[in-house]
């Protein structure tokens, strides 16, 4: 488990920050800090203003669509958008809205500043853009907003402001154009910076310090992305918008407390148990964070601290190739475009990290144009960093890699490199933040494209974090490339988890599993599966063996060989598959990444498998989310392997996999 309690260790800030930490210094070491950051006002001469020169890079995109949106009506997010949630659990008819009014700001701030005729009407665009926020009743996305759940209301209360992602997106967003235009906002709207100050305030900075019982600050051990997300927003916020000291030094020094949380609940080895597409609105927040209070501090508050260079390796590390990684929990296969590459390169220079730093490189190299849906503040920073014009060969860890908190191993045919096979294996429990009931899944590439995969992350409704969560396809084990013994499905919760019985080494990529605790069986050991990259042979075998008396509900064995009464007679053994499938006769199939969108490879898969007498299920998941569609196309395929009778209580059955040639 990456983040939660049992991970939690000395606060790694307080420890190397000391008193620097407290709100006493602070008043002093962040005297002057708007001058100190990198990104500054666009009144300043082009010498001064860090991030025009480097404006030069394309901005075809945004500009494009800045010019087609200029003069139409702004996106009005209305109360029924936001009672949606409350009513039919939609949540994106609100936040989709949102997002647009936000992004189309973004993309007026950057053509503002970038200079231009006083009447070419940017600076209005910038002008009405920050006052809707200003009006907007709620800075809260409906789904997280606590109204309901204390009135039985669907519209937001506004004495009771909730302090959530949505809203400190909106407060560090405001923060940076008020950096940024200032000025000029000043000459053509005087008194919209103290309505944006008097809002923050309102809504985010009292709120914040007011109040200790919001779930994010992590205070009850249990720590996720949305801390440093939030935290990191409210530094902006704090250091842009409060401009009485000791209230700025107190915001800060409660946001530096914040953090250290956040940092002290991750393990040795840097994993985030929320995957590699968290890992950036998590640990990518924090890191951002904390470059951004070194800055304010002219040096005073270092961040260069072993958690910190665990964290830098991390997404490299679950690269599968292309633009393809290991998807745990809700994120997708495919990274996401617009990702601050930048920022983690910087950091992996700074910290020394060649292989994180070249793998940086090579995703900033193709993605030179900044994304308004990253953000303002993501936006801006781009525009300050140097543009990466010649891409570079992705440097992966050589052999693969392995993440002992949470039980991953990435496992390379060929070391350094995405070519040929690539083996994913995870442990882990089933109480890991956004889970899936995953234990003991395998995801296998071929040429860095998944063929054997995890369906991922579909759009975010009611259902998702509510009660239900796990009638959801895409989060049950059932869909998951895990077994079915009596046809159970995993449990959930920590104690749901694998153990495991051999760790993979560079000489030995084998991962061995118990899984028998994660379907609520007597003993981990009553199945064990191991998954093992073969290099000399070019294949990857997964090796389910298991031993399965059946099991009263008080967990006595029965007498009888009957299954569990929540269970079936049957043992399945699943693995999910995108791509197209053809199986044999022979025991023998075939997949091939036809109908993937952006499958960068034409080479496929070829299982075998024993034993032969082992039935085969087909069955299609046609694919209506899209969310999932854009990654796998028309349909994922399960392919479940039925156990013949007589190996239903004890038995073993295995996978060879094999890449075809073009």
């Amino acid at each position: 488990m990456a983040t939660g309690t049992a991970a939690v260790q000395a606060p790694p800030l307080l420890s190397a920050w000391g008193s620097s930490a407290d709100a006493s210094s602070l008043m002093d070491s962040l005297r002057g800090a708007r001058d100190r950051l990198t990104i500054r006002p666009a009144s300043r001469p082009a010498s001064d203003a860090g991030w025009q020169p480097a404006a030069a890079r394309p901005l075809s995109e945004l500009r494009a669509q800045a010019e087609a949106e200029k003069g139409t009506l702004w996106p009005q997010p209305l109360v029924s958008h936001y009672a949606r949630y409350f009513r039919d659990g939609n949540r994106t008819a609100y936040e989709g809205l949102v997002a647009s009014r936000q992004q189309r700001l973004t993309r007026a701030v950057v053509m503002a500043a970038l200079g231009g005729p006083a009447g070419d009407g940017w600076l209005d665009e910038v002008i009405d853009g920050a006052y809707l926020l200003c009006e907007q009743s709620s800075w809260s996305w409906a789904a997280h907003d606590d109204v309901f759940t204390r009135s039985r209301h669907v519209v937001p209360d506004r004495s009771r402001p909730y302090l959530d992602l949505g809203a400190g997106e909106v407060v560090a967003q405001l923060a940076w154009l008020d950096l940024v235009l200032g000025d000029a906002l000043d000459g053509r709207a005087p008194g919209l910076r103290g309505r944006i100050r008097a809002e923050a305030n309102q809504r985010v900075i009292r709120p914040f310090l007011d109040r200790l019982d919001w779930h994010w600050l992590g205070l009850d051990g249990d720590v996720h992305n949305w801390n440093p997300w939030i935290h990191s927003n409210i530094i902006v916020a704090a250091l842009l918008l409060v401009e009485e000291p000791q209230l700025q030094a107190e915001v800060v020094a409660r946001c530096i407390e914040g953090l250290d949380r956040f940092l002290a609940s991750i393990p040795a080895d840097g994993a985030i148990d929320e995957g590699f597409a968290y890992w950036w609105n998590g640990a990518g927040r924090a890191l951002e964070g904390l470059a951004l209070l070194e800055e304010a501090s002219g040096g005073v508050l270092n961040p260069d601290l072993p958690v910190i260079r665990a964290l830098v390796a991390f997404p490299h590390r679950m690269h599968l190739g292309h633009r393809w990684f290991l998807n745990v929990a809700d994120g997708p296969a495919r990274a996401h475009k617009g990702l601050p590459w930048g920022m983690l390169h910087r950091w992996a220079v700074r910290l020394g990290d060649s292989e994180a730093a070249a793998h940086a490189a090579t995703f900033a190299a193709v993605e030179p144009e900044p994304n308004a849906a990253a953000g303002l503040g993501r936006v801006l920073t781009q525009l300050t960093s140097h543009a990466f014009r010649t891409s570079r060969t992705q440097l992966l860890p050589s052999w693969g890699t392995y993440l002992p908190s949470v039980q991953i191993m990435v496992a390379r045919q060929t070391p350094g490199s995405s070519d040929g096979l690539t083996l994913a294996a995870k442990g882990g429990h089933n109480g890991e933040h956004h889970n899936h009931r995953d234990v003991g899944s395998v995801v296998v590439a071929v040429d860095g494209v998944p063929l054997l995969v995890d369906a991922g992350q579909p759009t975010y409704t009611a259902q998702t974090f509510g009660p239900d969560r796990y009638q959801i396809r895409a989060m049950q084990s059932a869909w998951h490339s895990v077994p079915a013994p009596f046809g159970l499905q995993q449990g959930t919760g920590a104690e749901f988890a694998a153990t495991v019985l051999q760790e993979p080494t560079p000489e030995e990529p084998t991962l061995a599993l118990g899984l028998g605790a994660a379907y609520g069986l007597g003993h981990a050991e009553q199945w064990i599966r191991t998954s093992l990259m073969n290099r000399e042979q070019g294949s990857v075998v997964i090796d389910d063996r298991w031993n399965l008396p059946a099991h009263q509900t008080d967990g006595t064995p029965r007498t009888d060989g009957t299954p569990p009464p929540d269970g079936t007679h049957d043992v399945d053994i699943t693995y999910l598959v995108a791509g197209t499938v053809s199986v044999g006769t022979d025991a023998t199939a075939t997949i091939t990444p036809e109908g993937i969108p952006a499958a960068e490879t034409t080479k496929g898969l070829h299982l075998r498998w024993k034993p032969a007498t082992a039935v085969v299920l087909v069955d299609e998941w046609h694919l209506d989310d899209p969310l999932l569609s854009d990654i796998w196309g028309e349909k994922l395929t399960r392919l479940r392997f039925r156990m013949p009778a007589d190996t239903r209580a004890s038995g073993a059955f295995t996978l060879t996999v094999e890449a075809t040639h073009d």
